[in-house]
């Protein structure tokens, strides 16, 4: 199966042209919103995190920004307690 057919049987939606980098990945209103019991079980379906839109990574030194996490306000919000530093994307990962 090629990569867009994996990502609308995921019930995932990537617009072209929004305003957000193009290594990221835009959730539609439309998926399904699943609070998530840790960063281990939200990793599993989402590999570098989910962030509200307009998050960046909050990075120290010379570590390089997580830029390509999953973008949806509504599951954020519904792991936010998954934010460890308050940066609006929760569990990132490189």
């Amino acid at each position: 199966m090629n990569h867009i057919a994996n990502m609308v049987l995921a019930g995932l939606v990537v617009f072209a042209g929004m305003a957000a980098p193009s290594s990221q990945v835009t959730l539609t209103q439309a998926s399904t919103v699943t609070t998530f019991k840790n960063c281990t079980q939200l990793n599993q379906r989402y590999p570098h995190g989910v962030g509200r839109t307009g998050a960046h990574d909050r990075v120290s030194g010379h570590a390089k920004p997580v830029t390509n996490f999953a973008v949806s306000n509504a599951l954020y919000a519904a792991n936010r307690k998954s934010d460890s530093d308050k940066d609006g994307i929760a569990c990132e990962k490189r």
